[in-house]
């Protein structure tokens, strides 16, 4: 299960201009404060950043909001392509672990699934990704719990019992490390964002790389630490 933000790709900052985008056209307010963001689900950020304005959902903010968000990375497609970029390595490791015949590759993510599409689809990073046995935050407000609704999806769609020594998260944060090991879910932590490869570890991952252009030992990470749980 991959993470996407900082792990597979950067925006360049487009985001967090799409979002406030996406909340004016919803709210009519001038976005003048956003929630945290990190680790967090775009369902909490939305709701948080809804409160900083003091306003009150009436009911269909939400799906308004993450179909307007969505249409904005498309719209943004080719500022997305010149001021981000996919990180290095990237395409190559969802090709290598494609080419690994028993792993089945999806997202966890905070991220709606709409705009997890867009995202993928705008860094042509969407080919080797099994959308339907992931899990996005439009299903759940708490990351720990995506990881369960993502391996019952992946159950269901692969017949195949994945339990806690047959999936594994790969993200950059101390926040995904511990989506990771409170849902249930072997973690590998890759130093491609703001946290450094100690943190990563401190923060309990099973495996961390600097970053994911050694092929090899990506593939090399996930086949271990599933051998090592199993």
């Amino acid at each position: 299960m991959w993470d996407i933000d900082h792990t597979l790709i950067t925006s360049g900052g487009v985001g967090s201009e799409v979002f406030r985008t996406a909340f004016e056209t919803v709210t009519g307010c001038p976005m003048t404060q956003m929630a945290e963001v990190t680790g967090r689900t775009e369902r909490v950020i939305f709701r948080e950043t809804l409160e900083l304005h003091d306003l009150e959902d009436p009911g269909d903010y939400f799906d308004r909001f993450a179909q307007a968000q969505a249409r904005g990375y498309w719209e943004r497609a080719e500022d997305m392509r010149r001021r981000g970029r996919a990180l290095s390595g990237a395409p190559q490791a969802l090709r290598a672990l494609a080419e690994h015949g028993d792993v089945v590759q999806s997202v966890l993510t905070g991220n709606t699934r709409p705009s997890a599409l867009a995202k993928l689809q705008i860094f042509d990073l969407h080919r080797h990704i099994d959308f339907d046995s992931g899990a996005y935050g439009d299903d759940e407000e708490l990351r720990t719990k995506l990881v369960p609704i993502a391996r019952a999806r992946a159950n269901e769609r692969h017949h195949f019992d994945f339990d806690v020594s047959t999936t594994v998260l790969i993200g950059d944060t101390p926040s995904d490390v511990r989506a990771a090991l409170d849902g249930g879910a072997l973690v590998i932590g890759v130093a491609t964002g703001k946290s450094s490869p100690e943190e990563l570890a401190e923060a309990g991952a099973h495996h961390v790389l600097s970053d994911l252009s050694d092929t090899t030992a990506l593939v090399r990470a996930v086949v271990t630490i599933e051998q090592l749980n199993g």
